[in-house]
């Protein structure tokens, strides 16, 4: 595997291309990542937040309404980051194809989070258990015992032995959390325009081994729907204190 400078931080994908459908009319006329949390857009924490953590590269693979998005938070440097922009145009092309169509922008190796997603997690480890896998993706996994979203994953003695994104079934008691590292390799060979979910390649990556797990205690936070967005809100608010942070 190449060798990378100690804790060199790879770019980070940031998938911000959905249509958001579960927040309704909230989602009609701004993208999800520009709703208002905490008195400013979503994506301005999330930004805040992943160069904390020593991320100073960000492509934001956007669809609807993405122009939104790119007005907002122009080249980044205000949040501490640079941050360039990957279009999906029409049809969208779904959080796999996404990523493949930015690969020029993202290089041999990449970060991969969720544009819904708030991660308290320390990066720095997770990283280094990418590097001393070996393996072309690392999923990190939070065992969710169907808490706040439905569990998707057989996880046991660090590895992932099976994860179903949309067909959960009992014996799963883990769940994505939402942070992910892939080596460009991962997506070798496919055409670009295709349309698909990053599920897709997560599941090959497990069937041939080639998927490294790392568990994490945080649970995480999300806007993805009403719920979460509240929950999220107060977080940021400081109305609620994750695990590891003093009140």
């Amino acid at each position: 595997m190449t060798a990378y400078p100690p804790d060199a931080q790879p770019p980070l994908a940031l998938l911000a291309g959905g249509l958001a459908k579960r927040l309704g009319a909230l989602t009609e006329r701004v993208p999800k990542s520009m709703l208002e949390v905490a008195g400013e857009p979503f994506i301005a924490h999330q930004l805040r937040s992943v160069a904390q953590q020593g991320i100073r590269d960000v492509v934001v693979c956007c669809g609807h309404l993405g122009g939104l998005i790119a007005s907002f938070v122009g080249d980044g440097s205000r949040f501490g980051c640079r941050v360039r922009y990957s279009y999906d145009g029409p049809p969208l092309l779904g959080t796999g194809g996404a990523i493949l169509k930015a690969l020029p922008l993202l290089g041999a190796r990449f970060w991969v989070m969720y544009g819904d997603s708030y991660l308290t997690v320390e990066f720095a480890p997770v990283l280094r258990a990418f590097e001393e896998s070996g393996k072309r993706g690392l999923m990190t996994v939070f065992r969710n015992e169907n808490r706040w979203d439905k569990s998707n994953i057989v996880f046991a003695e660090s590895r992932i032995l099976r994860y179903e994104k949309s067909s959960p079934h009992p014996e799963m008691r883990h769940i994505d959390y939402g942070l992910g590292l892939y080596s460009a390799q991962a997506f070798a060979g496919l055409p670009q325009g295709s349309e698909f979910d990053l599920s897709e390649i997560q599941r090959d990556l497990i069937a041939r081994g080639e998927m490294a797990g790392f568990e994490v205690s945080e649970r995480f936070y999300e806007i993805g729907s009403r719920a979460g967005l509240a929950e999220t809100d107060a977080l940021l608010r400081g109305r609620i204190f994750p695990v590891g942070v003093p009140a």
